[in-house]
């Protein structure tokens, strides 16, 4: 007889605000459930998930990072995600390989800035969420006042599945509601009974409660349904309310089965690159239907749908697994290792889309630093080392500068500090930043088309390139398409195009990125023996301008969406600091006390804000921001001093049109 299989491994992800005990109680969980034999701390720097030595050096995780532990005869597979906001982008394509999340909250600092980010972020994605509310022996701890404003911010309803008694001393200890208890199944009962008829109608006729088990059942599917949030108080340094949350975690969340029928092949997502320090990629595979095994043959397709995708032979599989043995297989529904695919990047996509996943959002960061290495000897080295980070991770973006330089795209200004640490201790490059500028972005005001014949003569190539450029949507990527006909040139020549018109559309008319378009080769040509794929790389970028002159080309600045929140008597400085910043205002709710502002404001204006707040508040607001839109720049439009290291920048091209008489 076939033994039964093991239940599929449950995928959780833990979240947070920075310094809430998020990376705390991943470590309580693993030790209280026999996966690890001691405890390690944050502030020891010991934990199993920190292991950058900026991690450990600042207590904060900047990395997403994948354990496991078995309870109640059910795996769980951890998904330990950053919590500063720095890396919101990070925890954000993280997202689409949970089956549900655990949102830890203060119970001293309560909902802070970056929790209400989360919490927005955890509602798009659809996920069921349990709250643990941490820190209930810190003294300041009040379990009952950060219950409020958690019912104030959630849209779901909130139903606590333990108390705290002695909260805010070491001895605070928790008390679990019990199913069998009648006044739990009553509270039970009406916290469900809004989205349960069956159940309102039982109240409203004063008839008792189902029993414990029918009231169970009801809780999973709304909590599924994300209708209910159960809420857990506790601690994760005394392990007060830890042995609540692995129980609820196991009885209360399933994993998410693929909906309708399952694909042919194996299906899934890769939430997360390393690269080891002999140079070696690996990346985390969640897989959602099918089976892999080692040396099975994968074909991938990348997060970008400009970009072509990958295949390779998968030389090693280490199934993330909380047992003795490691399985050889990769089973449905499980995380595995995975090692002999080089060009691995976060949100390739291995089979169909999973029906209903929200697609992969990868944030475009809105600063910009140079970065240089330390000892001059070093700029070929750190050029290779960033493009390697930059393959592996979709939000690491580089470009080169003239004198050998480096820029780097950037989130926020902690990311520097990570980027730096990685080129210490990864590739030994010692590398200085700058301060940190504003990325601007082009986009196309129309359609333009531009051809240049291959001929004789010093300044001409032995190629003829034609390209038509056309706006896409927001968020379409670049597009690259054909009118020609297929094998009309050596396919070298075809590739050489491509590449280089995804390159040159890094610096438009006035030296900004160029995204969410469409280039159409409308015409190519060569002459054997003479032209050279190099003809290609040449003509193409001098094509690709002049049509994006003819076409013109509207600078936009970055935007990033705001929350402010503060005391009545502040508020007219706000608005009027808001103003001057250019915010737009969405949505502003006066309430007894307190107000709260949403909106938009540009970029280049987050930092100023932010530091002006507190003198204009009397240090209590609170505020949060997230990548937004764009937003056309008004007046002469900014233009980039610096060239990216391409053989064209405008003065050239100009220059070029005028010795061939197209000017």
């Amino acid at each position: 007889m076939t033994p039964p299989s093991p239940p599929t491994p449950l995928t959780i992800g833990i979240v947070a605000h920075v310094d809430a005990g998020k990376t705390s109680l991943t470590e309580r969980l693993l030790y209280d459930t026999g996966a690890i034999g001691r405890m390690g701390g944050v502030d020891t720097g010991d934990t199993v998930t920190d292991t950058g030595r900026i991690e450990r050096e600042r207590g904060i995780t900047v990395r997403t990072a994948v354990t496991c532990f078995s309870a109640h005869g059910r795996q769980v597979t951890i998904v330990d995600t950053p919590g500063h906001a720095d890396f919101v982008a990070e925890v954000e394509r993280a997202l689409a390989v949970l089956d549900a999340a655990v949102l830890v909250v203060s119970a001293v600092e309560g909902v802070q800035a970056h929790t209400r980010l989360l919490m927005r972020h955890l509602r798009e994605a659809g996920l069921p969420v349990l709250v643990f509310v941490n820190k209930a022996d810190r003294r300041g701890a009040r379990p009952d006042g950060v219950l409020d404003e958690l019912r104030r911010r959630s849209p779901a309803r909130l139903l606590p599945l333990n108390r705290v008694e002695g909260a805010g001393t070491r001895q605070a200890r928790t008390r679990a509601a019990e199913e069998d208890d009648a006044a739990f199944r009553t509270r039970l009962a009406e916290a469900l009974a809004d989205d349960d008829d069956e159940l309102l109608a039982a109240l409203v006729d004063d008839r008792p409660p189902p029993p414990g088990p029918d009231l169970h059942v009801r809780l999973r599917a709304q909590v599924a349904a994300g209708r209910v949030q159960p809420v857990l108080f506790g601690s994760a340094i005394t392990g007060a309310g830890v042995a609540e949350l692995t129980r609820a975690l196991t009885r209360l969340f399933a994993p998410r089965p693929w909906p309708g029928a399952e694909p042919d092949g194996p299906a899934g997502t890769v939430f997360a690159v390393d690269r080891s320090p002999s140079g070696d990629t690996s990346g985390y595979l969640r897989l959602f239907a099918g089976r892999l095994e080692p040396r099975d043959q994968v074909s991938f397709v990348r997060a970008d749908p400009g970009e072509e995708g990958h295949a390779g032979r998968i030389t090693a599989l280490e199934v993330v697994t909380a047992g003795a043995g490691r399985p050889r297989a990769l089973e449905a529904g499980g995380i595995a290792r995975m090692r002999g695919l080089p060009g691995l990047r976060v949100g390739d996509r291995l089979g169909p889309p999973r029906p209903g996943a929200p697609a992969p959002r990868f944030a475009r960061p809105s600063l910009e630093s140079a970065v240089r290495p330390s000892d001059p000897a070093q700029a070929g080295r750190l050029h290779a080392a960033l493009s390697a980070l930059a393959e592996q991770d979709p939000l690491i973006r580089t470009r080169v500068l003239p004198g050998g330089a480096v820029s780097v795209l950037l989130f926020g200004e902690v990311q520097k500090e990570v980027i730096a640490s990685t080129l210490a201790e990864e590739f030994g490059v010692e590398a200085v930043f700058e301060e940190s500028a504003t990325v601007y972005t082009e986009r196309l005001a129309g359609t333009g088309e531009a051809v240049e014949e291959m001929g004789p003569g010093a300044d001409e190539f032995w190629a003829t390139v034609g390209l038509r450029v056309e706006p896409g949507a927001k968020g379409s990527g670049v597009r690259f398409r054909r009118e020609v006909e297929v094998g009309a040139i050596p396919a070298a020549y075809d590739r050489a195009i491509e590449e280089t018109v995804r390159s040159a559309l890094g610096q438009g008319l006035y030296g900004w990125p160029v995204p969410d378009c469409a280039v159409t080769l409308v015409r190519n040509g060569f002459l054997a023996p003479a032209s050279v794929a190099a003809d290609f790389r040449g003509l193409t970028p001098l094509v690709l301008m002049r049509a994006l002159a003819r076409a013109g080309t509207r600078v936009y600045e970055p935007l990033q969406a705001f929350e402010v929140e503060g005391p009545s008597e502040a508020l007219g400085e706000v608005l009027a600091a808001l103003s001057a910043a250019r915010a737009h205002i969405e949505e502003a709710d006066t309430g007894r006390g307190s107000w709260q502002i949403t909106g938009e404001v540009p970029s280049r204006q987050v930092h100023a804000l932010a530091a002006r707040l507190p003198g204009l508040t009397g240090g209590e607001a609170t505020w949060s921001t997230r990548p937004g839109g764009d937003r056309l720049v008004e007046g002469p439009p900014p233009r980039r001093e610096r060239t990216d290291g391409n053989p064209l920048d405008r003065t050239e091209y100009l220059a070029h049109l005028s010795r061939t008489g197209h000017a």
